[in-house]
């Protein structure tokens, strides 16, 4: 046979002089059919390399069981463990995954959203990027009832249902930690604000100041990236202060460690000179030495939660959205923070 052909259940049935119709259901191990024709049919349909049509009966049925994922970036130990915890989830319940990355721009978030609308997915899972401000280009999706999730970095909207941590609560137990190790002059090493994460982390920051009466000084916080380079050049303004904090709280695990290979190379000691928090809890936080304090960010979990919350709206199309939900997150502290 022609291997530039695609194989048809007609192909089949003429080869086993039998009828598409048996062929059919044969391949999917219907009942009706007897168990060696089946099995006759299976084995036939693989030598010939026979591809099941699976977009187009799914056309027919109106769902592709597809879930789509954009994330704003793939090579992030957080976002791994969610994917894991969607992943877990999704296959468990038949479906699979499309996963596309932003790269931290809306123009790309933009083509994505518009890649899931053509792939047909069934629903959507999202984390934002830095700068998105509005979801207009998932109003397509929103409009044919297509479900949208939104994970740690989400936007307020009534049909869609976010599932966070409170970030808040986070960053202010975060300060609160380096205030009680007697800390009074603490940078925060922050990501871009337009994002609720940052927003919310600098809001528990500042929050925790005040409880202990110390003015916040904007000068001491640092917006940046939140990545290597930017551990880097937080670390390098730290040094360049009159007077030099004794505290770091990073909204980030990499920005963090970055910071502080930075500042050992410069001879200040850590937790002696400057106690150092970060957020995440990636492996690199054990790694460092001293081991980072951080912030356990439960992805794993939020995965799950998001996964299972998605697939529920599709099946109940008709229960109206939670808005909101909370997971916990937990303070871990190490020697980075305190004095051993």
């Amino acid at each position: 046979m022609d291997g530039k052909k695609e194989v048809t259940i007609y192909d089949i049935a003429e080869k086993l002089d039998l009828s598409p119709a048996t062929v059919s259901r044969g391949l999917k191990d219907h009942p009706a059919i007897r168990k060696e024709t089946r099995k006759r049919i299976k084995e036939t349909a693989q030598l010939m390399g026979y591809q099941n049509n699976l977009f187009a009966s799914n056309l027919r049925a109106k769902k592709t069981n597809t879930i789509g994922i954009i994330i704003p970036r793939i090579n992030s130990y957080f976002m791994s463990t969610v994917i894991s915890g969607i992943e877990h989830v999704v296959n468990a319940q038949g479906y699979s995954l499309i996963i596309s990355q932003s790269q931290e721009t809306f123009e790309k978030e933009i083509k994505n959203a518009t890649t899931m609308y053509n792939s047909r997915v069934d629903g959507l899972l999202v984390s934002l990027t830095y700068t998105t401000e509005n979801i207009q280009h998932f109003e397509a999706l929103l409009r044919k009832r297509i479900p949208i999730i939104f994970f740690d970095r989400v936007f307020d909207d009534p049909t869609c249902t976010n599932v966070v941590i409170d970030n808040t609560k986070a960053g202010y137990d975060a300060t609160m930690h380096l205030l009680e190790q007697g800390r009074r002059r603490i940078v925060h090493l922050c990501g871009h604000l337009t994002r609720n994460t940052y927003a919310d982390r600098l809001k528990g920051y500042r929050m925790a100041l005040q409880d202990k009466g110390i003015a916040y000084d904007e000068s001491l916080v640092i917006v940046n990236p939140l990545n290597e380079a930017g551990g880097i050049e937080a670390a390098q303004k730290f040094l360049q202060l009159d007077i030099r904090p004794d505290g770091i709280f990073a909204a980030n695990d990499s920005s963090a460690v970055a910071c502080m290979q930075e500042l050992k190379i410069a001879g200040i000691r850590i937790p002696e000179d400057v106690a150092i928090v970060g957020f995440n809890n990636d492996p690199i936080a054990r790694v460092i030495e001293p081991n980072l304090t951080t912030i356990h960010y439960p992805g794993y979990e939020m995965g799950q939660i998001a996964a299972t919350t998605l697939i529920n709206t599709i099946h109940n199309s008709r229960t109206s959205p939670i808005n909101t939900l909370v997971l916990k997150h937990e303070l871990l502290v190490r020697e980075s923070s305190s004095a051993k």
